[in-house]
């Protein structure tokens, strides 16, 4: 299934530093203009609960008042709340399959801030104290993407420029 054949499906738009969650079987959670930006999806297949936070920045070690209001403005705080999220849900943490995009440096071409790698060390960082990992990835490059997810079917979509892949 395409980005362009979920157009018959109810898109929940994940805007930047936004978290959506779904049980609606006709719904696709998608989000647009991954940069450095991280857009993780988690999907429970027993219960068919899906979510997708858009995270900006690795931490909010530095703001933790921001951190508090706004959780899903930084991976470390933002996948923290995705998890509690689904929890609540009754989803099990061992069920989760998680997938992630996103994680670029589209405009730090020299590579002096890493964005996106230190959005990426910082999810792997929090997977793996867990005790979680990532199922897929389209991390790193250059280029801008866009993921979506099928609360039907679990299927998570990754474009860039004019490829579409399923993750």
């Amino acid at each position: 299934m395409s980005l362009v054949s979920q157009e018959k499906k109810q898109l929940v738009v994940v805007g930047v530093a936004e978290i959506a969650l779904s049980k609606k079987s006709d719904d696709v959670i998608i989000t647009y203009a991954l940069g450095s930006c991280l857009g993780i999806t988690v999907y429970d297949p027993e219960l068919k609960i899906g979510a997708l936070v858009h995270c900006l920045l690795p931490s909010a070690k530095k703001h933790p008042e921001k951190g508090e209001s706004k959780p899903s403005m930084y991976v470390d705080t933002g996948m923290m709340d995705l998890m509690q999220k689904m929890k609540f849900h009754g989803s099990e943490i061992d069920r989760l399959v998680i997938k992630v995009a996103g994680g670029a440096n589209p405009i730090d071409k020299t590579g002096m801030f890493k964005v996106g790698e230190r959005n990426h060390t910082m999810l792997r960082r929090i997977l793996w104290k867990n005790g979680l990992f990532t199922a897929a990835e389209d991390v790193g490059g250059t280029k801008p993407r866009t993921i979506s997810l099928d609360i039907e079917t679990g299927l998570v979509l990754v474009r860039s420029d004019r490829n579409e892949v399923e993750l």
